[in-house]
C-alpha cells in the first residue's frame, strides 16, 4: 500500500504554484507539508485527495494514476478541508451521519455519539452545528475520523487550527492510533506537532524540492 506524487505541477492562471513534487509514502508514514500562505498547501492536498487535476504528473495508488481507480481510491481516503464542511442546519451527530453516507459509509447515530464523545463534544451532539464555536465546529468534522479507521490514507487540511489544549492532545492520539495500525497522514499545520509515525517527512513548498 503506497501513495506516491510524480512530477507533480499546478498552475493557476499564469502563475506556476509548484513543479516536480514527487515523493511516496508507505504504511506508518506522517508527511507534513510546509510552507507559507500562497505557496501551494491546500492546492497539493486537494491533488493528493483526487479533488483537483495536476497540470503534469500524477498521484499514483499502489502505482496506479488515482484518475483510473476513483471510487477505490475515494474508499481508502478521508479528506478534511480547511472549512469544516460541517452544515448549520444539522444537529452535531446528524454531521457525521451524513458526511459517513456521502462518503459511502453506514454510521448509527450511537456510532456518531461516541466519536463527539470521544472528542469533548457529548453535550454538544444534540445542539444545531450553527449554535456551536468554531473549536467546536472543528471538532465536528474532526469528529470523522473516528468513523473511518477502516481508510487508510487520511489528508488533513490544518486540523489543529481553533483547537484548545487538550483537544490537541486528543487528535494527536487519534492520528498516533492511526499511524500506529499502518494508516498514512498527510497534513498542514503552523503548529509543532510531533507524531509518532514509522517515517515523520516534510515536504517545504517554499523549497520546491521533492521528498
Amino acid at each position: 500500500m503506497t501513495l506516491q506524487a510524480h512530477q507533480l505541477t499546478c498552475i493557476r492562471g499564469d502563475l506556476e504554484l509548484f513543479d516536480g513534487i514527487s515523493f511516496e509514502l508507505s504504511p506508518g508514514d506522517a508527511m507534513r507539508i510546509a510552507g507559507t500562505n500562497g505557496s501551494g498547501k491546500t492546492s497539493l492536498l486537494r491533488m493528493l485527495a483526487g479533488l483537483s487535476a495536476p497540470a503534469h504528473g500524477e498521484v499514483r495508488w499502489n502505482g496506479r494514476d488515482i484518475r483510473k481507480l476513483r471510487e477505490e481510491f475515494c474508499s481508502k481516503l478521508i479528506y478534511l478541508g480547511h472549512a469544516n464542511g460541517v452544515k448549520d442546519d444539522l444537529l452535531a451527530w446528524e454531521n457525521l451521519v451524513v458526511a459517513s453516507t456521502l462518503s459511502g459509509k453506514t454510521v448509527s447515530r450511537d456510532d456518531a455519539l461516541d466519536a463527539l464523545e470521544h472528542l469533548g463534544l457529548g453535550r454538544a451532539a444534540e445542539l444545531p452545528t450553527r449554535a456551536l464555536s468554531q473549536g467546536q465546529r472543528k471538532r465536528v468534522a474532526l469528529a470523522r475520523l473516528s468513523l473511518g479507521i477502516a481508510a487508510p490514507l487520511w489528508i488533513l487540511d490544518e486540523p489543529f487550527t481553533a483547537l484548545d489544549v487538550s483537544a490537541v492532545e486528543t487528535l494527536c492520539g487519534t492520528l498516533n492510533a492511526h499511524l500506529e495500525r499502518g494508516g498514512m497522514v498527510i497534513y498542514t499545520t503552523h503548529q509543532e506537532i510531533a507524531l509518532s509515525a514509522r517515517r515523520a517527512l516534510t515536504l517545504d513548498m517554499n523549497r520546491g524540492a521533492s521528498c
